[in-house]
């Protein structure tokens, strides 16, 4: 019944081969010459096969946990040396028809107040946004054919690329929302977004249907189908997530890759991003009432392997956790986080941060200036670049450049050029004194001369007022 290369749901996330593999994973935890043959076969950053990585994950030998750590900050740095790509999410509308028994959104939660942002509201926030120093956007709205049909949110894009306010201006729009039709994806395709993002939520189709009861979320297949729907309709950069702590954990990190293997398999090009988000707390929602949840250090293990298993793919982090916890796992494989994020509707053109329509708790509330500081002191580069998506560099074209490695000769100086972006315009003159310094250390580190010298007299010309430029 498993078939990778299968569209239909339930055979290419078959739910017999996950618990064949976990109960594969289980007998062979311990099976050290099979787990070293496993991390041989890591070591050439070619992936893992979702059988392969959890018999990783099974496995709880403290010097096999030392080298997988050692092993996914390596493989990082191989694909995405050390940039971190900063975005901040943007929540356009909070009205939502499905029934999801883990997000405060859901239809029943009749006392949080629910808001839909007009167009001016949105060019509002897309100018509290620019004055902070974001480039790249994630928008986020809940699933609701009157309020959010996809004309509302193909204006809201068009909204947002139509401000430029002082040097600020947002280059790049991903967009996080419900499953939809493939003319719909056609549509998104044509406004120019960049990844479409879709949260599987839970990969086990029961606890999935008990999960989503009620609304067009509750049906498992049309939802798992979609990224092969958004392919179908000409995006090819796609971004996975399983939300940790609604299933069993083992249960979701092998189906997560194996929707990874599907999407390879079927299209020749994986997924563009996964995010791990973790349940928390919410308005009406009680993650405790949860039997799922993962500690911290569970929690940096998946993603470790989840590196190690999809060496190509952009891991993305929320400000969902903490600074500790996003301290440790830049080092271990995640590439992108948010800054200074609001999950309310209309939260950034509010002076005080509104809490009242938050989709889910902040944890790290520091500032974009803050994070862009923090990475720095721990040897980051925070980047800004948005140059593959506007050069075309996507899907194939991006992963063929990502696994050979090329990919760094592009992003490295883009990386550094965007950050002078940043340093100019927003940073605080701490910030600054920091940024300027790692600027002249980096530059010096781009291997090839020519491409070197180039990047130099770009940002020699940004320190000069000019602005985007890019390999």
């Amino acid at each position: 019944m498993y078939d990778p290369k299968s569209l239909k749901a339930e055979e290419f996330i078959c739910h017999e081969e996950i618990e064949d593999t976990l109960k594969y994973a289980d007998e062979n935890k311990d099976n050290l010459p099979l787990i070293r043959e496993i991390l041989d076969k890591a070591r050439l950053c070619k992936g893992l096969s979702h059988r392969e990585a959890s018999v990783l994950l099974a496995c709880e030998d403290p010097e096999i946990l030392d080298e997988i750590y050692k092993l996914a900050n390596e493989i990082k740095h191989k694909f995405y040396g050390n940039r971190i790509v900063m975005f901040a999410p943007l929540y356009l509308s909070n009205y939502c028809v499905n029934g999801c028994t883990y997000c405060p959104y859901h239809r029943q939660n009749h006392h949080i107040p629910r808001r839909k942002l007009t167009q001016e509201e949105v060019a509002k926030e897309v100018i509290a946004l620019q004055d902070m120093g974001h480039k790249r956007l994630a928008i986020e709205a809940g699933e609701d054919p009157v309020n959010n049909p996809i004309e509302y949110i193909l204006d809201c894009i068009k909204t947002i690329y139509s401000i430029q306010h002082k040097n600020g201006a947002i280059r790049r729009v991903n967009v996080n929302i419900a499953a939809t039709t493939v003319e719909n994806y056609r549509k998104l395709k044509e406004a120019g977004i960049g990844t479409y993002i879709l949260f599987q939520e839970t990969y086990h189709k029961e606890s999935y249907e008990k999960l989503h009861p009620t609304g067009p979320k509750h049906n498992y297949a049309y939802h798992t189908e979609a990224m092969d729907r958004a392919m179908e309709g000409g995006i090819d950069d796609v971004g996975l997530g399983v939300l940790y702590g609604l299933e069993m954990y083992r249960y979701e990190f092998c189906g997560q890759l194996m929707h990874a293997e599907h999407l390879e398999a079927v299209h020749g090009v994986g997924p563009h991003t996964i995010s791990v988000p973790r349940l928390k707390k919410a308005d009406d929602i009680d993650p405790t009432k949860f039997d799922n949840g993962i500690s911290d250090e569970t929690f940096a293990k998946i993603c470790a392997l989840i590196r190690i298993a999809v060496p190509y793919t952009g891991m993305i982090i929320s400000t969902r956790e903490s600074q500790k916890v996003r301290a440790q796992v830049i080092n271990l494989g995640v590439s992108q986080i948010s800054g200074a994020s609001r999950t309310s509707v209309g939260g950034y053109a509010e002076e005080e941060r509104p809490t009242d329509t938050e989709q889910f708790d902040v944890s790290d509330q520091r500032s974009l200036d803050e994070v862009v500081r923090w990475l720095m002191e721990t040897d980051h580069i925070p980047s800004f670049c948005t140059a593959c998506y506007r050069e075309g560099r996507t899907g194939d074209r991006f992963m063929s450049l990502c696994k050979s490695g090329q990919i760094q000769n592009c992003c490295h100086p883009n990386a550094l050029i965007t950050l002078k972006e940043f340093l100019e315009d927003y940073a605080s003159p701490e910030t600054k004194a920091i940024g300027e310094k790692m600027i002249a250390q980096e530059l010096e580190n781009i291997p090839n001369e020519k491409t070197r010298s180039i990047a130099k007299g770009y940002v020699e010309k940004v320190a000069h007022g000019e602005r985007d430029f890019r390999f």
